[in-house]
């Protein structure tokens, strides 16, 4: 396999291995969750990268490295190795922004005793190179193989490939924290209608205005060590027989509405 291939007009080089363009513009298309895209960044790492039998992503969440994705679960086990020995290739990649390449783990005297763990279970040769948008450090590409000296030849392909795959991570990254605000959103607002349907029910029930509503919402919440959400929704589903509805019946700072309209449907 070669590094690059010419492009269709024959004046340039084309991205390798499946990270053009159109293959990111078609995974968004087809946007599945952010574990699923990097799931398929890494199988198109292993397709791209001559030599390549395994790949992962390693990532920083909630102040812990994890594997974000995997090709497969022999890359998983190599990465929880690191972690637990909290070194290795793929660990200094993260921690600071380096390329590691091993050529033959039996002969590597760095992070022990990663080298002898990971070439019991087959790894032989190791590449981590970290994906960096803008000095920002996003992960690690991990790159496993069973064969010594496998990536000697193609270390600047895993750079290119590692700052094509940076730029997709990053776009997905960024959809998967707008469809988290989307959904932290819906959530607000459902939970604003549930509190104003109790609103409206306690405005019938006891004849008070809004505010005075919202007022025994609340200090009934505190007595019953309840959040308040939860307690409105289980004084709308009591009363109506069902869950709340959609829509709210009243809104702080209205009209007390008609009795009528106030009793759940």
């Amino acid at each position: 396999m070669t590094d690059t291939t010419r492009d269709a007009e024959g004046t340039g080089r084309r991205p390798v291995g499946g990270f053009d363009l159109a293959s990111i513009q078609d995974a968004v298309t087809e946007w599945r969750g952010l574990h699923a895209f990097l799931q398929d960044v890494t199988e198109r790492a292993v397709r791209a990268m001559e030599g390549a039998d395994a790949c992962s992503i390693t990532m920083r969440r909630n102040g812990r490295l994890v594997t974000a994705a995997a090709d497969c679960g022999g890359a998983l086990e190599l990465d929880l190795l690191q972690y637990e020995a909290e070194a290795g290739p793929c660990v200094c990649s993260m921690e600071n922004g380096e390329e590691n390449y091993v050529p033959d783990m039996l002969l590597e005297r760095r992070w022990a005793p990663y080298p002898a763990a990971a070439a019991k279970r087959g790894a032989r040769s190791v590449l981590a190179t970290p994906l960096a948008l803008n000095s920002h450090s996003l992960g690690a590409l991990n790159l496993y193989s069973a064969k010594p000296d496998a990536f000697v030849n193609h270390l600047e392909t895993a750079r290119r490939l590692s700052a094509q795959a940076a730029g997709a991570v990053a776009v997905a990254e960024r959809i998967e924290q707008e469809a988290e605000a989307v959904n932290d959103l819906r959530t607000a607002m459902l939970s604003r209608s549930v509190i104003d349907q109790a609103i409206g029910i306690v405005v019938a029930r006891r004849r008070c205005t809004p505010d005075e509503a919202m007022a025994v919402l609340r200090r009934a919440s505190q007595a019953r060590n309840v959040k308040l959400r939860d307690l409105c929704h289980e004084l709308v589903s009591d009363t109506g027989g069902g869950p709340p509805l959609p829509g709210s019946f009243v809104k702080r700072g209205q009209q007390e509405p008609p009795a009528d309209r106030t009793a759940p449907v």
